[in-house]
């Protein structure tokens, strides 16, 4: 029988090509690839895994993540620490009383237990700082990738939004804003914040759109029929949120110092709220007879604060293969 495919060695099938997906309209063998290509460190396994061995030895990691689950707990389930509710039982013959006269903290300006104050004030801190760094990271996730994908007039149109709330300073324009709009809550103060607070992932994230973007297995997707969208979220994001990540996780200690600024300055939370700002605010004028209202309220914003820069510096280095 004459040979029908001279070309190709006898005793070798002809390669098949993959059938198409009639519900994609990719051929299997492209999804294969595409879900083949994980983003991995220089041990060939994967970069979140290697930072985990890497963070595992590190006791900054444990200090930090140990004092941040205590502050979780104490925000979500406060009555577990706190003894009265806030601004329960309150006697004012106990005004400003220290510690050792009943209460291990002391009492506040109304005779509130303190300890009990401070810890009702956790959740206010964690949770603005938590909500607004959650809904920044997803706006910055979002216009990062459209901006860095597609470019042209829609990456211009997103790129000078930034720069123009990039431009407005944090602190100062919240301060306008929420007096602007006196009697706010906690979610209008949350809302505030993350309209000013997107900018910087938001910069970072484009930045590392465009250089993964250009990448070896993101042109092989490409030829073999994947999406636009499948592109984006399955290829690209992973491989381009670590950074972004870091600076979230350093941006959840920054809102919640900037949180702290604003209730300083009386345009934050108002009373009957309770928070380490409007402790701090309330004890500046008592500070030189009564420390314990500054001191106290003070340690518990710089251990959370510190704890999530610390915890986010550590992260990033394990998430560098270049500091390892």
């Amino acid at each position: 029988m004459p040979d029908l495919h001279p070309g190709q060695p006898k005793g070798r099938p002809k390669p098949v090509l993959p059938a198409e997906s009639p519900d994609t309209g990719t051929s299997s063998g492209s999804a294969v690839l595409a879900d083949a290509v994980p983003e991995t460190g220089p041990s060939g396994r994967s970069l979140w895994h290697d930072a985990w061995l890497e963070l595992r030895g590190r006791v900054v990691f444990w200090f930090s993540a140990a004092v941040l689950a205590l502050a979780g707990v104490m925000a979500a389930f406060p009555d577990v620490f706190a003894a009265m509710g806030p601004n329960e039982n309150c006697n004012l013959r106990m005004s400003k009383k220290g510690p050792g006269s009943g209460a291990v903290f002391g009492y506040d300006l109304q005779g509130c237990d303190y300890w009990s104050q401070i810890v009702h004030g956790t959740r206010a801190s964690i949770v603005i700082g938590v909500a607004v760094t959650a809904f920044a990271l997803i706006i910055a996730i979002l216009l990062g990738l459209v901006g860095g994908y597609y470019g042209g007039v829609l990456d211009a149109l997103i790129a000078r939004i930034t720069d123009v709330f990039f431009g407005i300073p944090f602190v100062l324009g919240a301060t306008v804003v929420l007096v602007a709009f006196p009697g706010h809550g906690m979610w209008a103060m949350t809302l505030v914040l993350v309209l000013l607070g997107w900018t910087t992932m938001t910069r970072l994230m484009r930045g590392q759109v465009i250089a993964v973007k250009d990448t070896d297995f993101v042109a092989a997707a490409r030829m073999l029929g994947a999406g636009d969208r499948r592109i984006m979220f399955r290829h690209i994001l992973p491989n381009s949120i670590a950074p972004v990540f870091v600076v979230a996780m350093l941006n959840v200690g920054n809102v919640i110092a900037g949180e702290a600024t604003l209730d300083y300055l009386g345009v934050g939370l108002q009373y009957p709220d309770v928070s380490w700002g409007l402790q701090l605010n309330v004890a500046q004028t008592f500070f030189a007879d009564h420390p314990h209202l500054l001191v106290f309220p003070a340690l518990f914003l710089t251990a959370t604060v510190l704890s999530f820069l610390m915890l986010g510096d550590v992260v990033r280095d394990a998430l560098d293969p270049k500091l390892r």
